[in-house]
């Protein structure tokens, strides 16, 4: 298979390097020439174990969007604001044969790039995997997780079986659902429940166990939120899901704390926001969901950062 990767972050690296271990050809897609010459003083895209015990450099080479060959094969590992405008720049590469597979945090950004590709097959990506960069092109693989991959739009088609195999055999593990939407709801409620808090707390996810009323108060708000939403299945047992992910990544840094730290913009507007969006179109009591939003756009207006 040949494969293009637009956004070289963690997990976009981490991907890049998996399928080129498997002799896939890997295209990264990047910025401009600049960012280019930058990669290629790099050994390639790199990738290391969590304890950094074993680090292999994969020669991928890399191009920018106004490349002409056309794409079969595109992951889009972009930030979720940053989604709608990078599928843009490579629109014109792409056509009814493509397969574009989102892997963007909270809701939104997925059904934007959808619709700017009405005659494209976009497969949404639930992932739980942990990475980080060391360096640039350089991905630390920080837990494996799973990722669960389902068409954004409803029309019946089949299972795309190269695609799941491909990417199991890269040690990329990947189910397939029918009902997407479940899961990047559930994701989504999972999210505003942990990543605002550690923000605002400044604490990784294992310490979110001081604040169980609070928790347990937005997993209560979320539940009906996505009950009104038409998505009661996603709510199903939404506390424990939230308890079970704190105590699964419990050494974890959320990736809105990373970006935090990092000086990044956040992908609030997509969590959270989105959140209380929703909340309010639907007439939803979620008055510690607000609240929290709230606070968390105070949290980085104090570090400077953009607040949706």
């Amino acid at each position: 298979m040949i494969w293009h990767i637009l956004g070289a972050g963690s997990l976009g690296c981490l991907w890049a390097a998996r399928l080129a271990a498997q002799q896939h050809t890997v295209q990264l897609i990047l910025r401009n020439t600049e960012t280019i010459a930058g990669y290629q003083q790099a050994p390639g895209v790199g990738l290391s174990d969590a304890q950094h015990q074993h680090t292999v450099y994969y020669p991928v080479s890399a191009q920018l969007a106004d490349d002409p060959q056309p794409i079969k094969h595109l992951l889009l590992a972009c930030k979720a604001y940053d989604a709608e405008a990078a599928i843009a720049q490579v629109t014109q590469r792409l056509n009814s044969d493509s397969l574009v597979i989102l892997l963007q945090n909270g809701l939104g950004s997925q059904q934007a790039v959808q619709k700017r590709l009405p005659n494209t097959r976009c497969i949404a990506a639930s992932s739980t995997e942990g990475a980080y960069l060391a360096a640039p092109f350089h991905s630390v693989l920080a837990g494996q997780g799973q990722v669960i991959l389902g068409d954004l739009d409803t029309n019946a088609r089949p299972q795309p079986q190269q695609l799941l195999e491909t990417c199991n055999a890269a040690g990329i593990p990947c189910l397939w659902s029918a009902d997407i939407a479940t899961q990047l709801w559930r994701k989504l409620a999972i999210n505003c429940a942990i990543n605002p808090l550690t923000v605002i707390y400044n604490c990784l996810n294992g310490e979110l166990r001081n604040y169980p009323e609070l928790i347990n108060t937005l997993c209560d708000e979320l539940h009906s939120l996505l009950c009104g939403a038409g998505q009661s299945e996603a709510a199903q047992a939404l506390q424990e899901h939230v308890w079970a992910v704190i105590d699964k990544t419990a050494a974890n840094s959320s990736s809105m704390r990373q970006d935090v730290l990092n000086q990044r913009r956040t992908e609030i507007s997509y969590i959270i926001g989105f959140a209380c969006t929703q909340s309010r179109a639907l007439s939803c009591h979620t008055p510690t969901l607000h609240a929290l939003h709230t606070q968390l756009q105070d949290a980085l207006l104090a570090q400077g950062l953009p607040t949706v």
